[in-house]
C-alpha cells in the first residue's frame, strides 16, 4: 500500500500558496482494508473515505471510462492494480496531477518530498500555463468551468490557458455537453470563481469561448455590447480588488442586464427594470443561485439610478429609499449596496479615461503640421487629441 498527497495541496505547496484542503490517494488497497483501518467511506459511485481523525479525503486509485453525457457519464474501475500513473492521467490539469508520497495512512509526511509528475505539471508551472492532461479532459464539461475558474485563481500570477486547451473547450461547449451540468454544479464552479481576486476573468473566457450561452443567455447577449462587456469586468477587478461580498459581486454582474446604467440615450425604464428582473430571475433559476443574491441582485438594479445619485434626492425619496431598501431593518445592506453604486460608477469612469488615454497616444507629431514649432506643437497635439476622443466618443453612442 503506498499513499500519496495529490492534486491541489502539491500544487498550491509549490506555489507557496496556503494549503485549503489535502487530497491523498492510495494505491495497492481495498475496500475493506480502508474500512478496517477506520475509514468511513463515502459517496456510493466510487471509493472514497475520510480519515477518521483529520477528516481528510483519501481515494482509492481508479480510472474512469466515458459511458454517457455530462460530468455524471462515467464508469469507474477501483482495484489494488491501478497505479498512480493511471490515476493522474484522468485528471484535468498537468499542474493538478502531481503527487508526494507520504508516509503511511496516519502520517501525512512526506517520505522525501520529490514531486512525482509524469505529464508535466512542474513545466506547466514554471511556465504559467494551465493545460489538459490528456485528451479525456473533452469527456467532461465540467473541466471548461474548472479551468476558467483556475485561469481566475492565478491570473494575478500572470498563468493563461494553453491554446490547445483552449481548444478542446470551445469543441466541448460546440457539443453541446455543457447542457448535460447540473445547475448546482454551474453555481458552484461560478460562485466559487466569482470570490477569487480577479473574478472577471472567470466571466470574460466564458464569454470568448461561447459557454455563458446556455445558462446565462442574458448575460452573453448584454455583453455583445462592448461598452456594457468591459464596464462591467473593470467593476468585478474591483470588487476583487476590494474583497466584496458575493451577493454584491454578483449584483455587478447582473447590472450588465440594465443598459440604462451605460448608456445617455433615452430608455424606457420601466419596461427596462421589469426586463432586468425577469433576466435575473431567469438566471437565478437556471443555475439555483441562491434567493439571498438574486433578491439583493434585483434590488440594486432597481435602485441603481437613486443609488448613484444619493446627494440630489428630496428627503422623501430618501426615505422611500430606506423603506425600499429594507434599509431600517438591515443597515448593512444599503452600506452594500451604495458601495455597489460607487464600485459600478468608478468602472464607468475608469472606462471613460482609458478611451481618452488610447486616444492621447493615438495622435503623434506624425499627425500635425510639419512646420509647427515651439509652443505651437503641444498645442497642435493638444486639439488633435481632443479631436480624436470626440470622435471616438461620438461613435460610442452609435
Amino acid at each position: 500500500m503506498q499513499i500519496y498527497l495529490v492534486g491541489g495541496a502539491v500544487r498550491d505547496r509549490l506555489l507557496k500558496r496556503p494549503i485549503k484542503d489535502k487530497d491523498f490517494v492510495v494505491v495497492g488497497a481495498t475496500v475493506a482494508e480502508m474500512i478496517d483501518a477506520g475509514f468511513q467511506q463515502v459517496g456510493a459511485d466510487f471509493p472514497v473515505f475520510l480519515h477518521p481523525n483529520s477528516h481528510e479525503e483519501y481515494a482509492l486509485a481508479r480510472t474512469e471510462r466515458k459511458q454517457g453525457l455530462g460530468y455524471q457519464g462515467f464508469s469507474i474501475h477501483a482495484s489494488p492494480d491501478v497505479s498512480l500513473e493511471e490515476d493522474l492521467q484522468r485528471r484535468d490539469l498537468t499542474i493538478n496531477a502531481m503527487a508526494i508520497e507520504v508516509t503511511s495512512l496516519n502520517d501525512d509526511t512526506p517520505t522525501n518530498g520529490d514531486v512525482i509528475d509524469y505529464y508535466g505539471g512542474l513545466v506547466d508551472l514554471e511556465n504559467k500555463t494551465l493545460r489538459h492532461v490528456s485528451s479525456a479532459f473533452s469527456e467532461d464539461p465540467l473541466r471548461v468551468l474548472r479551468t476558467a475558474r483556475f485561469y481566475s485563481r492565478y491570473y494575478d500570477l500572470g498563468f493563461s490557458i494553453a491554446e490547445d486547451t483552449l481548444t478542446l473547450m470551445r469543441q466541448l461547449v460546440d457539443s453541446g455537453e455543457l447542457t448535460h451540468l447540473s445547475s448546482e454544479r454551474i453555481w458552484q464552479e461560478s460562485s466559487r470563481a466569482t470570490m477569487q481576486l480577479s473574478p472577471q476573468v472567470y466571466w470574460q473566457q466564458l464569454f470568448e469561448i461561447d459557454a455563458l450561452t446556455e445558462y446565462f443567455a442574458p448575460l452573453h447577449q448584454a455583453w455583445a455590447t462592448t461598452q456594457i462587456r468591459e464596464t462591467v469586468q473593470t467593476a468585478l477587478y474591483f470588487a476583487g480588488q476590494m474583497k466584496l461580498s458575493l451577493s454584491q459581486r454578483w449584483a455587478l454582474l447582473m447590472s450588465s442586464l440594465n443598459p440604462s446604467l451605460f448608456t445617455s440615450e433615452p430608455i424606457n425604464e420601466n419596461a427596462n427594470k421589469s426586463a432586468n428582473i425577469k433576466d435575473i430571475n431567469e438566471i437565478g433559476n437556471m443555475t439555483k443561485v441562491p434567493k439571498a443574491h438574486t433578491q439583493f441582485a434585483n434590488l440594486f438594479v432597481q435602485q441603481s439610478e437613486n443609488l448613484s445619485k444619493i446627494n440630489s434626492l428630496s428627503a422623501a425619496e430618501k426615505i422611500d429609499l430606506v423603506q425600499t431598501c429594507g434599509a431600517h431593518k438591515e443597515p448593512d445592506k444599503l452600506s452594500q449596496l451604495l458601495v455597489c453604486s460607487h464600485v459600478l460608477q468608478l468602472a464607468v469612469q475608469h472606462r471613460q479615461m482609458m478611451i481618452a488615454l488610447n486616444s492621447f497616444h493615438a495622435i503623434g507629431m506624425t499627425d500635425i503640421a510639419a512646420d509647427l514649432k515651439g509652443p505651437a506643437i503641444g498645442a497642435a497635439l493638444r486639439q488633435a487629441r481632443i479631436e480624436h476622443l470626440q470622435v471616438q466618443n461620438s461613435h460610442k453612442k452609435h
